[in-house]
């Protein structure tokens, strides 16, 4: 403990400091947003109208069965009934307390995290300032709990690969992509334990809650019967393809604004052939990586969901919570192989927050405005997908010519195994 660099306060105290100003923005936006640039009171309904229906049929002990719109896995249930815990407020503003709660504990982590020896508090600041780019939608969908397992599993992986497989399995629970950030743990026994752990923990969890609810299953049916959402890239090409004579139109189904008409199940067939390729090349920078660094890791797990999350037939908005999140854990690690994919997804953070709330009508009217402002953030996406398997692939492999990585601990490896830093 003696050999630890000391870290000023005051940085720690700053980023403190923009987090209040930031979050209470975000607040006063979420209770004063009937402008039609803010959404016109469509952002804070999904949680008093839709959560809140959901948090009545599951206080009687059952999963919505039947229901278009419930598409979550069981897990996702704990989450919404956790409001119930402050009956002394209403639900929507104990949503909103314990979505705040969830954010602090993400910012908390990440500065401890920055704050030890040879780390960065490049992390803490991406997530303190880069959430607000998203304007008042963090605080109205429950993506800010999911990123917090999804962190707290990767920041805890090199101390305790267990901990991090049992988070990883409690936030797949709910939103199912934070099973993915377990994709770069270094083979040998970091992957066995983190694996193993998160597969036994997953399991038991799921047990119970089928022990506890009715229909824990429900959400499979409706999930699979998804099309294609006006902002995926599917969408976005569907939507140009309005201009050009194609006779689709856009309708609210499951959930969400997707587009229907013609050629539309080849989209979303193509969608998921796309995803599924996506996964075929993780597994074969898996097979073929041979250097790990304490941000492979990190870097593995923002690689891997940004490429599920172009592919995906559905990219709400609330997806870059998860992308912001992700980002910040690489910044941690000075190591890192993702900073520029950092910079693409807070710009196209804040290309979201144009495109919906502030100008959704003309996204979903198809207009030219609402096109090309999808067009620039799934750009934006995909090449950050793109880019960040690159840098991927190539921090995997050690330069030619020169010998393996040293197999002494390094200052910001989290206690990582001394072989895991190198893998022959």
């Amino acid at each position: 403990m003696m050999n630890r660099l000391r870290v000023t306060p005051g940085p720690v105290l700053a980023l403190t400091a923009v987090w209040l100003a930031t979050r209470a923005l975000m607040s006063w936006l979420l209770t004063h947003d009937s402008s039609p640039l803010l959404g016109g009171g469509s952002v804070p309904r999904e949680v008093w109208r839709l959560y809140f229906h959901w948090y009545g049929v599951l206080s009687h002990g059952a999963f919505p069965a039947h229901d278009s719109t419930w598409q979550y896995p069981p897990g996702a249930g704990a989450v919404l009934l956790a409001p119930g815990l402050l009956p002394w407020l209403t639900y929507f503003q104990a949503f909103v307390v314990l979505t705040l709660a969830a954010d602090a504990l993400i910012a908390a982590a990440l500065v401890r995290a920055g704050t030890r020896p040879g780390r960065s508090l490049f992390g803490a600041t991406v997530w303190t300032c880069g959430l607000p780019l998203l304007l008042h939608v963090p605080l109205a969908r429950y993506d800010v709990q999911v990123t917090a397992l999804a962190v707290i599993s990767l920041l805890t992986l090199g101390r305790s690969p267990r901990a991090g497989g049992v988070f990883s399995a409690l936030g797949a629970l709910v939103k199912v992509w934070p099973g993915l950030v377990l994709l770069g743990t270094p083979r040998g026994p970091v992957t066995r334990r983190a694996w193993g752990w998160s597969v036994a923990a997953g399991c038991a969890f799921l047990a119970l809650l089928a022990l506890s609810f009715d229909n824990p299953l429900a959400f499979l049916r409706e999930q699979g019967g998804r099309g294609v959402q006006i902002e995926s890239l599917g969408g976005t090409a569907l939507n140009l393809a309005r201009h050009a004579g194609w006779s689709g139109r856009a309708r609210y189904q499951y959930g969400a604004i997707e587009l229907v008409g013609p050629h539309v199940p080849a989209v979303a067939t193509t969608s998921l052939a796309l995803t599924a390729a996506a996964l075929g090349l993780l597994l074969l920078w898996r097979v073929r990586a041979r250097h790990w660094s304490p941000a492979t890791p990190y870097d593995a797990a923002l690689a891997a969901v940004l490429l599920f999350t172009v592919t995906s037939r559905v990219i709400s908005p609330q997806y870059m919570i998860w992308l912001i999140g992700l980002a910040a854990v690489c910044l941690t690690s000075r190591h890192t192989s993702q900073r520029p994919v950092a910079v693409l997804i807070l710009a196209a953070s804040a290309l979201t927050s144009v495109a919906f709330p502030m100008f959704y009508r003309e996204v979903v009217a198809g207009s030219w405005t609402g096109c090309l402002l999808m067009l620039a953030r799934n750009g934006l996406l995909a090449a950050a997908a793109v880019l960040s398997f690159v840098r991927l692939w190539r921090s995997a492999r050690p330069p030619s010519g020169k010998p393996a990585p040293s197999t002494q601990p390094r200052p910001d490896s989290d206690r990582l195994p001394d072989r895991a830093l190198s893998i022959s």
